[in-house]
């Protein structure tokens, strides 16, 4: 009858007293984006791993699938931090060392740089503490065409960039082989340079009341259920 008993579905509901708020935000960014302005969906993949298999990967071939070790060598970490234009599709990158909020502002830097002066820039980003750093409101404050949107904690489905990190992921990083952080880099940099000549913007589809109706049900429930418990 195709029941697989085993398998069991994650899920987390965001307890933010803002959700609602930054629900409707995010989303009007992504149905109705403001004009004269470019909407970036930000965030950083951290810890990202130089890693080499102990033996040689074997190539698929008829009747036989690709192979790899299980086990690996680890040749350090690198931080991609990642702006996604929600409408184009384009990604503006770069790594770096570490995850603080120095290496935010550079990367701010280097999105102010790469957007069109005449435009605004809405970026959309989560709650990490670096992103609210005191410098970095600083710089806010010098740079004023700049806005920030925070999606609701335990709420990055909302963030669209999220989508591009799972594509480098399942699509370069996971069956890559690197033997240093530079050549990680290198192969990482290779991927948004092709994304970047050939972009396809992600889809964003759900309406905000669509959200929050199904976030509701999802409250009552699990209330439904602590009652009983």
């Amino acid at each position: 009858m195709g029941l697989k008993p085993h398998r069991v579905d994650t899920f987390k509901v965001s307890n933010d007293p803002a959700f609602d708020e930054k629900v409707i935000d995010v989303v009007g960014l992504y149905l109705n984006p403001p004009e004269q302005a470019v909407v970036l969906a930000m965030d950083e993949k951290s810890s990202v791993q130089a890693l080499d298999r102990t033996q040689a990967s074997l190539p698929m071939v008829p009747g036989r699938a690709g192979t790899m070790t299980h086990d690996y060598k680890r040749h350090g970490t690198t931080t991609l931090f990642a702006a996604l234009d929600v409408l184009t599709g384009k990604v503006i990158g770069q790594c770096l060392p570490k995850h603080r909020h120095e290496e935010f502002l550079k990367f701010l830097n280097t999105i102010d740089r790469q957007v069109p002066d005449d435009l605004d820039v809405h970026l959309i980003l989560d709650n990490y503490a670096t992103h609210k750093h005191a410098k970095v409101k600083a710089w806010m404050k010098n740079h004023p065409r700049f806005h920030f949107h925070f999606t609701p904690t335990s709420a990055s489905w909302l963030n669209q960039v999220e989508r591009w990190f799972r594509d480098l992921t399942e699509q370069n990083l996971r069956r890559g082989i690197f033997r240093s952080v530079p050549e990680l880099i290198d192969s990482i940099e290779e991927y948004m340079q092709a994304n970047n000549e050939d972009p396809k913007p992600y889809e964003w589809t759900a309406t905000a009341e669509s959200i929050l109706d199904k976030v509701a049900r999802a409250r009552t429930s699990l209330n439904e259920q602590a009652n009983q418990n």
